[in-house]
């Protein structure tokens, strides 16, 4: 009887042990997986200035606002999304995040979404979340109520001034980009996307930091992208891509920022060596050259064949990969001896392959074209 006993409780120790441990059944008896990572309370301070407490690691997340859930997908975090807004599954060309995702589209909605709407609460509480992160829709009192009201921590996130044209990134997108990594538990990959936008543009403004003003060529942006598609008269002063290269955007010397609607004759005034026109109004600007062909011919740019393609990355505020590809291309356009290493193609999808886990380059072709040489009146 010693003996049998013996042998019981020899057998019957592992899971003693186990369960002493807070241990459980192994997951192919159980049919769940263990978390790795330990969660535990901590408290984050967003950039609402908002001292938020939650366990991390989450499990679930939502994204709301314009901007949050591209954060999201490049902090490797589309895994964890529970629920979409209703703006994200329409068809969004050149958003590059639910190009790389499709898949999310699948998801419950969580309201409508949009710049000018509110959250809805109701389908947030419907899908569970451990957090929502928002983007520009809320400020602190807003996200006070909405926490209260939906009993989920709420983080909000930035983009910082970039969005609205007037500088390059700034430390409330990296800041921003490491929040959603202490949360979600991807602390390693968000250091690495922080290092890799730092270094893009380092790497963008050191290539022509030594070019002399004088020997820069003018240069401007037309048909720039507005709450819709607009025509060649819409531009931007400060716009990112050419901000990053260090070039002469004649748009900036209005002292003006972020986008501009000017007067077509001032175009002529300045005649730009270059241009270089946003894909998303292009068909606009081939309409208005059947209509107006005297207008263009008169422009140095179009008689000397410089005339080149933006692909858009504003939508649902800016897609930050894209907005790096258009600068190396026109870094190729502006400063040849600079970029000379660079091919646009291949950087282009070297970055959507980073940021995104895809060479989203001919999904851009297929939607607007990609980067090319443009032809007016011809």
């Amino acid at each position: 009887m010693k003996k049998l006993l013996s042998l019981m409780l020899a057998l019957l120790m592992p899971t003693l042990l186990l369960s002493g441990c807070g241990g459980s059944a192994s997951p192919k008896d159980s049919g769940t997986v263990p978390t790795v990572a330990k969660v535990q309370k901590q408290k984050i301070t967003d950039l609402a200035g908002r001292e938020v407490e939650l366990a991390v690691p989450v499990q679930k997340v939502v994204a709301i606002g314009p901007g949050a859930l591209r954060l999201v997908t490049y902090a490797e975090g589309a895994s964890m999304v529970v629920g979409i807004e209703d703006i994200e599954k329409k068809a969004s060309p050149g958003r590059s995040y639910m190009l790389a995702y499709p898949e999310l589209k699948k998801l419950p909605s969580i309201g409508q979404g949009g710049p000018d709407t509110a959250p809805n609460e109701e389908s947030l509480v419907g899908v569970n979340p451990d957090v929502i992160f928002v983007s520009t829709l809320v400020d602190k009192a807003k996200a006070d109520q909405l926490q209260a009201k939906t009993g989920i921590p709420v983080i909000v996130l930035s983009y910082g001034s970039v969005t609205s044209g007037t500088t390059s990134f700034d430390e409330n997108l990296y800041r921003s980009l490491s929040m959603i990594g202490t949360i979600i538990g991807k602390e390693t990959r968000t250091q690495e996307v922080v290092a890799y936008l730092k270094q893009c543009e380092k790497d963008l403004a050191e290539r022509t930091k030594d070019v002399p003003t004088e020997e820069k060529a003018n240069v401007y942006v037309g048909a720039v992208s507005s709450k819709g598609v607009r025509g060649i008269e819409y531009t931007q002063a400060n716009y990112p891509p050419l901000v990053f290269i260090g070039a002469k955007n004649v748009v900036d010397e209005t002292g003006k920022s972020g986008s501009l609607l000017i007067d077509k004759e001032k175009l002529i005034s300045w005649d730009p060596d270059i241009l270089f026109l946003d894909a998303g109004g292009y068909a606009l600007v081939t309409e208005d050259v059947k209509n107006n062909p005297a207008f263009y011919q008169s422009l140095s740019a179009v008689k000397n064949g410089q005339v080149y393609s933006q692909i858009p990355y504003n939508n649902y505020t800016t897609n930050i990969e894209t907005a790096f590809a258009d600068s190396y291309y026109a870094g190729k356009i502006i400063f040849p001896q600079q970029f000379q290493d660079i091919d646009p193609i291949k950087k282009s999808d070297e970055i959507y392959q980073f940021l995104l886990g895809k060479p989203l380059y001919a999904e851009m072709v297929r939607d607007y074209g990609g980067f090319k040489k443009l032809e007016l009146g011809k």
